[in-house]
């Protein structure tokens, strides 16, 4: 009985195949990403904004190769966190220092979702330009995926693979239809756009890489999945390729068929006013139904991984000790922490200062991940060449937005500034006193 008892629980815990994790990583990663910044990106630089995506995507890749091969070396489910515990086992407060700071970028982008998904949601009525109404329904995103993340893990799956699929599905076709009523070419755009700026191109390749993270998110799933070594460079490499091949052929198709004037001036819900602007009101409904699925797919993949880090932290000590519970192997108050936080950032903060903040965060991160794996190349089997170029380009990266920040809005960067001190405090707190 004892022995049935056993396979029954792997089983459970072996739940997710690699089409499921590849949903996470695509639900993550395509959420309010390209949505939310493309006008952003398109007032910066115009017709290169496609290639910006490309760039962000090589950024991604030089990211997601160092956590490759840290998971398939610790197969531990406490990914970023545990990777660079285990990696400096005498520096408690590094431990803690990068639990919170990646546990905040993960709820940032929670918010930057759940606001994305209101903007588009509430596009088609005559409040959308409504600040409260937006982040009411938010939260009540948040809300409903919370309770389906508490609900099960095998649930949470099936549910993701809907989401992701079908929005992939959709994406697609609202970029052939875009690029198929194009009204200009390519090489007019770029005629009437001579002013090619690389550094202002990097700059927004920089901004965007919050729309590409996510694919750690896999890791986190690292007991519900079978055969680790062999899914996780999948999930993690199929999910970079083709988010961005979505992202360049979003961007070509918005840049060809939609004035660059509309998708400024309608920055948060810009391919549904594009779309109905070309195709009427199914052409907008078509973007919306894809905006909705996108983020909420993102927000479900957020909260499943995030909330399994969170529980990994806690149980070490640096968080409260209470966010390590889990009933039936999945972290309750983990999810309901992660969700309560995300509520607060969306009714006190800036959809821009957090998207900034999610970008620098992963991109910090990214750079220790990749200092991680420098330190044990040789136990990981890695490039010593990869690894020094990847932390080169995300360190370049992060300067970019700095600088970015530091010349358009200043008080965005003592706002950051000021929350990662403030992290850092609560991360020194508990390294100290656990």
């Amino acid at each position: 009985m004892k022995k049935q008892k056993n396979t029954i629980h792997r089983k459970r815990n072996k739940s997710l195949g690699i089409v499921e994790l590849i949903a996470i990583a695509l639900g993550g990663m395509i959420g309010g990403g390209i949505f939310t910044v493309l006008g952003i990106s398109i007032s910066i630089i115009g017709v290169f904004t496609p290639l910006a995506f490309l760039i962000g995507g090589v950024l991604a890749s030089l990211a997601g190769y160092s956590y490759v091969k840290l998971a398939i070396y610790y197969k531990d489910e406490g990914a970023t966190y545990s990777f660079f515990k285990k990696t400096f086992p005498n520096s408690p407060f590094a431990a803690s220092l990068i639990g919170w700071w990646v546990s905040f970028g993960y709820i940032s982008t929670l918010a930057l979702y759940a606001y994305t998904f209101a903007s588009y949601a509430l596009s088609v009525f005559e409040f959308a330009d409504n600040n409260i109404m937006r982040k009411l329904t938010a939260v009540a995103i948040i809300l409903v995926f919370t309770l389906v993340n508490i609900w099960s893990v095998k649930g949470m799956g099936k549910i993701e693979d809907i989401m992701v699929y079908t929005k992939l599905l959709i994406l697609c076709i609202i970029s052939f239809v875009l690029i198929n009523n194009s009204n200009t070419t390519l090489p007019i755009l770029l005629e009437n756009n001579d002013d090619f700026n690389i550094l202002s191109i990097l700059i927004v390749a920089s901004l965007t890489f919050v729309a590409f993270e996510g694919f750690q998110l896999v890791i986190h799933a690292m007991n519900e999945m079978s055969e680790p070594v062999i899914k996780i460079p999948k999930a993690i490499y199929s999910a970079i390729i083709i988010t961005s091949l979505i992202y360049f052929i979003i961007a070509l198709g918005a840049i060809l068929a939609i004035p660059f004037k509309n998708i400024i001036l309608h920055q948060e819900y810009a391919l549904a006013s594009g779309a109905s602007d070309i195709l009427g009101h199914w052409g907008s409904d078509l973007v919306i139904i894809g905006a909705l699925l996108a983020t909420s797919s993102a927000i479900s993949g957020t909260l499943f991984g995030a909330s399994r880090l969170i529980s990994v932290i806690a149980k070490d000590g640096y968080f409260p000790s209470y966010l390590s519970k889990k009933r039936n192997e999945i972290p309750v108050y983990s999810i309901i922490t992660m969700s309560i936080l995300a509520f607060c950032l969306i009714l006190i903060g800036d959809l821009k200062v957090i998207l900034e903040f999610g970008s620098v965060t992963f991109l910090l991160v990214s750079i220790l991940m990749a200092y991680s794996n420098f330190k044990i190349y040789k136990q990981t089997n890695s490039s010593l060449a990869i690894i020094i170029i990847s932390i080169i380009f995300l360190s370049v990266a992060t300067i970019l937005i700095l600088y970015y920040q530091a010349i358009t809005q200043v008080e965005q960067v003592y706002f950051i500034a000021g929350l990662y001190i403030f992290l850092t405090i609560l991360a020194w707190l508990f390294s100290k006193f656990k």
